[in-house]
C-alpha cells in the first residue's frame, strides 16, 4: 500500500481471504493485524517510536492481531492505545508487511500516526520500554526486516512534505427502509433495522479518524447514519439541503461546492450524504488528488455501499492537496 493504492477493509470474519500481497500471490492470509508507525518532529528532525517487547525481547512497530468484529483500522488504533497509551488518529496508509508464522502467512496493515506532543503511557507487560530515534537508527534496531518498508515509506512521505495530513471523509448513508414500501416524504424515509446497526459500525469506525465537525444531508437517513458517532464523539453536525438527492439533482454544482468548502477547515472533517449525489462527491475530490489517486476513487453505481466510507489524506500547506485515499466498510453483521 502507498500513496497511489487505496487500502480495502479487510473482512475480519474470513482470514483466509486472499491478500493482494507483492511476495506471496495467491496464498491466503492466516493471520491479520494492524499497527502504526508513531512519529515527530523535533527540533526540525524527524523521528519516530520504537516499542519493546520483553516476550519476544525485540524492537518493533505498535501492533496486533484483529479482534473479531473489528475493522483494519479500528484495530491499528485500539492496538496502539492499548501498547502506549496514546489516542491519535491515523494518518496516511503505509505498506503491509507479510510475513510467516506458526498459522501461516500473516499481514501487518500500518499507518503514520502523529503523536504531536501527547504523553505516551506504554503498558509495561506487553511493552516494557519505548524509544524515539532517528528512522536510520531505528532501521538498524527493528528486529524484524519487514518493518523497514513502511518506515521507508514514511520517510519519504515526511521528504516530499505528505506526512503531516488531515483527514477528510465522506460516507454514503446506512441502509434505509425500501422506497417502495415508503408512502410518506422521501426525506423522512428512516433506516432499515439493518441500516441502524450499520450506522454503530460507522459510529466506531469515524472514531479512529475523529472528526469533530460532520457535515450532512438533513434527510432522516443520513442524520441517523452519523448521529450514534456524533453524541458518542460530541462532534458538531451542520445540515446542508445542497446533500440531498433532490437539491442535488437540481444543482450538482451547489453540491460540489459543500464539499469544495470542506477544505477551508483544514481538520479533520465528515460529509454524509446520497447514493446520486456521490458522482458530484467523487468529482470534486478527484479535483485535489494526481491521476494515479483520482482513478483509484470509486468511479462507477453504487460508487459506495451503505455505510462505506472513503478518507481522503490531505497534506498541511499544500494548498488542500490530497496525498492518500482509502476506502473502508464498517463491519456489518
Amino acid at each position: 500500500m502507498n500513496n497511489n493504492v487505496k487500502s480495502k477493509a479487510d473482512d475480519a470474519r474470513n482470514d483466509a481471504l486472499v491478500a493482494d500481497q507483492t511476495d506471496h500471490p495467491g496464498e491466503p492470509i492466516a493471520v491479520t493485524a494492524a499497527g502504526a508507525l508513531p512519529w515527530r518532529v523535533n527540533k526540525d528532525k524527524l523521528e519516530v517510536l520504537l516499542i519493546h517487547r520483553p516476550r519476544y525481547d525485540d524492537w518493533s512497530w505498535p501492533k496486533g492481531k484483529i479482534d473479531p468484529g473489528e475493522t483494519v483500522p479500528e484495530c491499528a488504533t485500539r492496538e496502539v492505545w492499548e501498547e502506549i497509551g496514546l489516542r491519535a488518529t491515523l494518518g496516511i496508509p503505509l505498506p503491509p508487511i507479510h510475513y510467516h508464522v506458526a498459522a501461516g502467512l500473516k499481514v501487518v496493515h500500518y499507518w503514520a500516526v502523529d503523536v504531536d506532543g501527547a504523553q505516551l503511557r506504554p503498558d509495561g507487560k506487553e511493552v516494557d520500554s519505548v524509544m524515539w530515534c532517528s528512522p536510520d537508527k531505528a532501521a538498524t534496531l527493528l528486529s524484524n526486516p519487514s518493518d523497514i518498508a513502511p518506515l521507508e515509506h514514511l520517510v519519504a512521505a515526511h521528504e516530499r512534505k505528505e506526512l503531516d495530513t488531515w483527514p477528510l471523509l465522506v460516507v454514503r448513508h446506512a441502509k434505509a427502509k425500501p422506497r417502495s414500501s415508503w408512502t410518506k416524504a422521501e426525506g423522512d424515509r428512516p433506516l432499515a433495522a439493518t441500516g441502524l446497526r450499520q450506522a454503530q459500525a460507522v459510529r466506531r469506525l469515524l472514531h479512529v479518524w475523529r472528526p469533530m465537525r460532520v457535515h450532512t444531508s438533513p434527510w432522516q437517513r443520513c442524520v441517523a447514519t452519523i448521529a450514534p458517532y456524533a453524541k458518542s464523539a460530541d462532534a458538531k453536525v451542520k445540515l446542508h439541503d445542497a446533500l440531498t438527492e433532490h437539491r442535488h439533482a437540481r444543482s450538482p454544482r451547489k453540491t460540489a461546492a459543500v464539499v469544495e468548502a470542506l477544505f477551508d477547515k483544514q481538520r479533520a472533517i465528515a460529509l454524509c450524504t446520497h447514493r446520486p449525489a456521490l458522482p458530484t462527491v467523487m468529482k470534486q475530490l478527484a479535483e485535489h488528488m494526481n491521476s494515479s489517486l483520482s482513478a483509484l476513487l470509486p468511479s462507477s453505481d453504487p460508487y459506495l455501499a451503505p455505510g462505506e466510507i472513503v478518507v481522503c489524506h490531505v497534506a498541511h500547506g499544500s494548498g488542500n492537496k490530497i496525498v492518500a485515499v482509502e476506502q473502508f466498510r464498517p463491519f456489518d453483521d
